[in-house]
């Protein structure tokens, strides 16, 4: 009970307030856009290269760790495949964003916050290799099936258009330069950490007061089966095929292990939205499966963590 009071409780209740926020008019739509805006270049970025530069390789590339968070990710979008294609007859390129909508939990917007909040700069380095991994494998592959579609019906250069989104991410830059800094044993110059602590300090509850802003407006709309399902998928399913791999089969530390679940139980991420709206795909299914997920991810995740809390103290 603690663990949700000290925890999920500050963590939610900004989200919440920034809903509260954009639904009182006190904060309108330019503002959401802003917000976002500053979190996603100028305040994820530096917790982002900070986490990477100070942290050894060894932690960084963690094959038992990186191991479970792909094998989850393969056992959800799978599932989300086949049953998306086959079940309920999704076809390209909607069915690349709801694929990938049942897999890429939100761990920029929530899951740095809720690591910072809860375990602090050291604990956040896990959430960090969570975006570098899932962003490549989820991000890319979305971007990269649409664009096939697109290429294959209108002719285009697929290398070049996804190299191009992911060289233009700048949670994905940051992570590459710290890196790369890591691997070369460089210090990190007290003013320019300093300067980046700053406005990673704000990245937390500006990524949070973000996120619930951005829940306003959105319409739940679509299949209530095909987003029950989606939901399963990406609350159930994903951590729970994370935690057996953890577990049973790489046996990781138990924070290592935990930290993995509760990673994967995360809501489905807003830049699935994104994607969608890129594209003008899956557009309010996408917007329905982002407010459910975060919606019923406060149960989820508290219930998370209190078993992680509880298995820590025996531990």
């Amino acid at each position: 009970m603690s663990a949700i009071l000290d925890i999920a409780a500050p963590v939610f209740g900004l989200v919440l307030a920034g809903f509260l926020a954009g639904r009182a008019g006190i904060l309108g739509p330019e503002s959401s856009v802003a917000l976002n805006r500053f979190v996603y270049y100028f305040a994820l970025p530096p917790v982002m290269f900070l986490g990477t530069a100070r942290a050894p390789l060894a932690a960084l590339f963690n094959g038992p760790y990186i191991a479970s968070i792909l094998g989850g990710l393969a056992v959800a979008l799978t599932l989300s495949l086949v049953v998306g294609r086959f079940v309920f007859g999704v076809r390209q390129p909607a069915l690349a964003v709801q694929a990938v909508g049942g897999v890429f939990p939100n761990v920029g917007y929530m899951g740095i916050p809720l690591f910072l909040t809860a375990f602090g700069p050291d604990g956040a380095l896990l959430a960090v290799i969570y975006v570098m991994v899932g962003s490549f494998v989820c991000m890319a592959g979305a971007i990269g099936a649409i664009e096939l579609h697109r290429a294959s019906t209108e002719g285009g250069q697929i290398l070049a258009k996804v190299g191009g989104a992911l060289v233009r991410n700048p949670l994905l830059g940051a992570t590459v330069l710290g890196t790369v800094w890591s691997w070369a044993a460089l210090p990190v110059p007290a003013p320019v950490g300093n300067f980046l602590g700053l406005l990673g300090a704000a990245s937390g509850p500006a990524a949070l007061f973000a996120l619930g802003l951005s829940l306003v407006g959105q319409r739940l709309a679509g299949d209530r089966i095909e987003i029950a399902w989606m939901t399963f998928l990406k609350l159930i399913v994903q951590p729970a095929a994370t935690g057996w791999l953890a577990f049973f089969v790489f046996d990781l530390p138990i924070f290592w292990a935990w930290s993995a679940v509760l990673l994967a139980a995360l809501p489905t991420a807003a830049l699935v939205y994104v994607v969608a709206q890129r594209y003008d795909v899956y557009l309010r299914r996408a917007s329905t499966l982002i407010v459910v997920t975060t919606a019923l991810s406060v149960i989820s995740v508290s219930a998370i963590l209190a078993a992680m809390g509880a298995a820590m103290e025996g531990g």
